[in-house]
């Protein structure tokens, strides 16, 4: 870095200290318990090459990362695309402000990193991998020591390329719902020799009244029973990586055999799969973590205030544009089902309160209670919208208040103008920003169902009750949201946030639908807006990272030493062509044929005239084939239904999370 370069971007580190420190100051009392954060200042050209690099200053030596960097630069150039941040899940966490970006962004790139801090830092998925990563480290050893084995002159720099292209075609098939573990080499289950055996138990120099008893004849004929094939794992194993890594061989050529790894090839794709399994809780959280930092940074930039009054119009701007941002938005998503699910804590608290008003039961609930009348009760106390003007009058032992800060700022010590939420504590802070009352939600309460009613009141305890409205909801916690909000963030992942938290009510609000290409028209059409389908399209696309789910069935398929993977089908059928690629990257990681069982649709093209005619779908029929390569050739042949069968889910199975999870 050039003197004049250092220079400059001090200069931006300075302006950017106090928002920094009073970003992480805000973020803490809002209730978020983030990891410290690192702040680094990047010119435009160092942050395209950190998105490309996934946000690491540090990575193996690998054509991919150009490819990235040059695609990021093209959308900056090209169609107006603009990077804000980036920043890695690590402890302390590291976050890359881009210099030329206005205050107003950086600011929000702040906020917003606050908030993904404290998710890294609380949601369990990411502590599968390990609570403390130390991320940085990690990668910068995985890329020296990539880069020697491509500096050794005994190895071929491009087949150390090659060998990343096959496990990265594999990155995904892990089973990123376990804890990540090391895994060593073992040898596949090897046919007994009976000759081996008789000459140990002579070197026992057993007596033979011992050998009688214990190696019967019965026992040596159950070793050499070579009716029954040597089938492993026991059970299907959804880390592909982790199996082939155990045994997995590489394919010679010349020789025309498998052979045993090279020790370079070993150890590569151990790397790989450990860094698959640090990426991976980034994948299975993309709508949540991005739809919690948009949460929060819209709570911090415009209901706090954080953006001044000469910076609030752009960062509004420039935040809508994320949010408006065409095709499945995470952002978007992420934070419209998180405002839900608050709303709907906070709706069920109040409902609970006037549950319990004598009189008012879920029958009359909705002829017995003034809507309006509620959301006058529930708003916040007038004293905390105006906190600067009220600090003589706020009691210093009331809750909400913070009673250190409250009498710094009567001192002066506090600016109360600028960092007002600075004198409120935390249930102050949620009273202030209590979300039912906010404009936009103002008719929430009232448009509970009679269903919701019913479903609340029967797990109700009348462990209060109150003779008014009025008294009812003078209980009401303002806290309730936010807390729900922490609780589901440090369990859930993407597909069970969606699963629980996606009702018909939300669908409706927003407007969601599915589309489907109909082969009666020959083109896309919206086909549904019931939530149960607009989930399913929408959980299928995040399960297991929107890839199809492979598991390894047979190591030794057919008794030939052939690796035998299944597909686990849910009604979405294979792109049968990037099977075939895929399963020639597979037989470079196995050294011998790869043979891959799934599931396919095939239309009758009688059937879909008579369908298009009718304006109807036609049914498809569902078979079974086996694709398999030998390393020359692809073969793909029709099986039996009974080998396919067992793949087939009679339901959706999402596969997401271990059972002790569910909240």
């Amino acid at each position: 870095m050039s003197t004049d370069d250092h220079i400059r971007k001090q200069r931006v580190a300075d302006d950017l200290e106090e928002p920094v420190t009073e970003a992480a100051n805000l973020a803490k009392k809002l209730g978020l318990t983030p990891y410290s954060v690192n702040y680094w200042i990047v010119d435009y050209d160092e942050m395209n090459e950190l998105i490309a690099y996934g946000g690491f200053q540090q990575r193996y030596p690998h054509w991919r990362w150009g490819m990235q960097y040059d695609r990021q630069q093209k959308q900056g150039q090209f169609l107006g695309g603009k990077a804000f941040e980036i920043v890695n899940n690590d402890k302390p966490a590291h976050a890359f402000l881009q210099e030329s970006n206005e205050l107003a962004d950086q600011k929000a790139v702040i906020t917003h990193v606050e908030a993904h801090a404290d998710f890294f830092a609380n949601n369990d998925w990411f502590g599968l991998f390990n609570d403390d990563p130390d991320a940085s480290a990690m990668l910068a050893r995985h890329a020296e020591t990539i880069q020697e084995y491509m500096q050794d002159p005994e190895i071929d720099r491009a087949e150390v390329e090659k060998w990343i292209d096959h496990v990265l075609c594999l990155e995904d098939n892990i089973d990123q719902h376990q804890p990540y573990s090391p895994v060593g080499s073992h040898d596949r289950p090897e046919d007994v020799d009976l000759e081996e055996i008789a000459d140990q138990l002579e070197d026992l120099e057993l007596s033979e009244e011992v050998r009688r008893q214990v190696f019967t004849e019965e026992w040596l004929d159950d070793q050499s029973d070579d009716d029954q094939p040597i089938t492993f794992p026991e059970e299907p194993e959804k880390d592909v990586l982790a199996f082939l890594r155990q045994h997995g061989m590489q394919y010679d050529r010349e020789g025309q055999q498998a052979v045993e790894m090279a020790d370079w090839q070993i150890d590569v794709l151990g790397i790989l799969r450990r860094e698959a399994y640090y990426f991976a809780p980034q994948k299975m959280t993309k709508v949540m973590n991005e739809g919690w930092a948009a949460y929060w940074e819209s709570m911090m930039m415009g209901e706090e205030q954080f953006a001044g009054d000469d910076e609030f119009v752009l960062y509004a701007d420039h935040q809508a544009r994320v949010l408006g941002s065409p095709g499945l938005n995470p952002y978007k998503l992420g934070k419209e089902l998180w405002e839900y699910l608050e709303n709907s804590e906070n709706r069920r608290e109040v409902v609970e309160r006037l549950l319990r008003v004598d009189d008012v039961t879920w029958r009359n609930f909705h002829e017995m209670v003034d809507f309006t009348e509620v959301q006058d009760l529930i708003a916040p106390d007038p004293m905390l919208e105006d906190v600067p003007g009220n600090l003589d009058a706020f009691d210093p032992e009331d809750p909400r208040i913070d009673a250190e800060a409250l009498a710094a700022a009567r001192e002066g010590e506090i600016d109360a103008d600028a960092y007002p939420w600075k004198v409120l504590s935390y249930e102050g802070l949620a009273e202030r920003h209590y979300s039912l009352v906010k404009p936009q939600y103002r008719g929430f309460v009232s448009r509970i169902t009679q269903e919701d009613l019913e479903r609340i009141s029967r797990y109700m305890f009348d462990d209060a009750r109150y003779g008014t409205i009025e008294e009812a909801l003078a209980d009401v916690e303002y806290r309730r949201g936010w807390d729900r909000m922490r609780e589901v963030r440090e369990s859930h992942n993407d597909v069970t946030f969606l699963d629980e938290f996606l009702t018909q009510e939300f669908v409706d609000e927003h407007n969601y639908f599915t589309y489907e290409y109909t082969h009666s028209s020959g083109d896309f059409r919206a086909t549904s807006t019931a939530a149960e389908d607009v989930k399913k399209k929408l959980m299928l696309q995040f399960t297991n990272f929107g890839k199809p789910t492979i598991t390894v069935a047979d190591g030794n398929y057919r008794n030939r030493n052939e690796l035998l993977l299944t597909h686990q089908y849910n009604g979405v059928v294979l792109d049968i062509g990037q099977a075939r690629e895929t399963l020639k990257r597979v037989f470079e990681l196995w050294g011998r044929p790869v043979n891959l069982l799934t599931i396919d649709k095939q239309f009758d093209e009688h059937d879909v005239e008579v369908a298009r005619r009718r304006d109807r779908e036609p049914e498809p029929e569902e078979v079974g084939r086996r694709i398999r390569y030998d390393g020359e050739e692809i073969t793909i042949e029709e099986v039996d239904w009974s080998e396919v069968e067992h793949l087939d889910a009679d339901d959706i199975d999402y596969d997401t999370k271990p059972d002790e999870w569910v909240s």
